[in-house]
């Protein structure tokens, strides 16, 4: 299926106990906004209330509880969106219960994952090395959050999954306690491979798709190495047949009993995509070990451009893009390359934050200004 992106941008903001958030109002320029404020004061509690309409969940991985403002007994985000395919959104999760309520255009979902992706959003943050410099369940989250947010096949194969793995896992432990094989965990192991299978060749598929998108970003960002990116799997897929499900998925069948007895012992399914990571090479070397801190950085803010790119492509939507004091780890010359990548790709929203109102780029000038202090963002 093909589309005509379309831009998506919030028109107005509510957020109610949010973080440190207690109550802010706001309508936001189709072009976006730049909010200057001291550190800890909120700012990157704002962008992260706007990407939690993306993904329903913290982008620092704090618990929802987490989140509820001290003192407060629940949180509260509602949003107006233009391109987003819904009009309205509301968010709200009560301390009591634990329960997490989303309501698109006045109708309550009754799974959340009907929700996710809804108003799509790119989050640029100091802490987005990670996703080169840290362990490879940060790129597993990142694919994950990617293709889970442009298919819905993808979505519902990651949940089946996760169901299976835990079950299987749990199924290996009570084996243990009982003494009596693992047997019962070969229950499991039909849709492990079924829905693993169909994890695995999506990947397979983004990562070639992206794989010569995210070299040349690097290469526009000011990277002079190559920088390469493939899918570095645990399992031993037959050339040819790597974005064959029906193949794969025997493959993983086969995997999983193989390694019945392993996992037994170590009470751990060790077969599988939840094993998986993107391998990130610099002229031919692990970027992760051997990348300076701010060739690192670079890749990491390419992997950002890429996703906003699959989100445009994949997805049909441009997201906003949230930028969380971008450029205070870069050089000069690297912070004017990223703004020109930034500018010549689809027009979007961006809401840009920093501390100090100097730190503000002449490209983002023209925005309206506003300033956050404990907070209270200005009016």
């Amino acid at each position: 299926m093909t589309y005509a992106p379309v831009s998506v941008a919030l028109v107005a903001l509510s957020v109610r106990d949010f973080r440190n958030l207690q109550r802010v109002e706001v309508e936001v320029p189709a072009a976006g906004m730049v909010v200057v404020g001291p550190n800890g004061h909120g700012k990157t509690n704002l962008l992260e209330a706007i990407h939690y309409l993306h993904t329903l969940r913290s982008v620092r991985g704090a618990r929802d509880v987490e989140l509820v403002r001290f003192g407060a007994e629940a949180f509260h985000l509602a949003a107006t969106i233009a391109g987003a395919g819904v009009d309205a959104m509301r968010v709200g999760f009560a301390r009591v219960g634990k329960r997490k309520k989303v309501v698109l255009d006045g109708a309550e979902c009754s799974r959340l994952a009907d929700a996710f992706g809804a108003v799509p959003s790119v989050m640029f943050s100091p802490r987005d090395v990670e996703l080169v410099a840290g362990a490879p369940t940060e790129r597993r989250r990142f694919l994950d959050i990617t293709l889970a947010t442009t298919s819905r096949r993808y979505l519902t194969a990651l949940q089946r999954y996760r169901a299976a793995l835990v079950r299987r896992n749990a199924s290996l432990r009570e084996a243990v306690k009982r003494g009596d094989g693992a047997q019962r965990a070969s229950v499991w192991e039909p849709a492990l491979a079924e829905a693993g299978a169909t994890l695995w060749c999506e990947r397979v598929r983004w990562s070639r798709w992206a794989a010569p998108r995210l070299e040349a970003l690097c290469t526009a960002i000011g990277e002079r190495q190559r920088v390469t990116l493939d899918y570095h799997t645990t399992l031993a897929i037959d050339a040819g047949a790597d974005e064959d499900e029906g193949s794969v998925r025997v493959q993983l069948a086969a995997a999983l009993e193989r390694d019945r007895g392993q996992d037994l012992r170590r009470t751990l399914t060790h077969s599988g995509p939840h094993r998986d990571d993107l391998s990130l090479k610099l002229g031919g070397r692990a970027l992760r070990t051997f990348g300076s801190a701010g060739q690192q950085r670079t890749a990491a803010i390419a992997l950002r451009l890429l996703e906003r790119e699959t989100l445009h492509t994949l997805a049909g939507r441009t997201p906003i893009v949230l930028l969380d004091d971008p450029f205070a780890e870069l050089d000069v010359d690297r912070s004017r390359r990223i703004l020109q990548v930034l500018g010549e790709g689809p027009p979007g929203q961006m809401v840009l934050v920093v501390p100090r109102g100097d730190d503000v780029p002449a490209e983002f000038t023209a925005l309206p200004r506003h300033h956050i202090v404990d907070g209270v963002l200005d009016a």
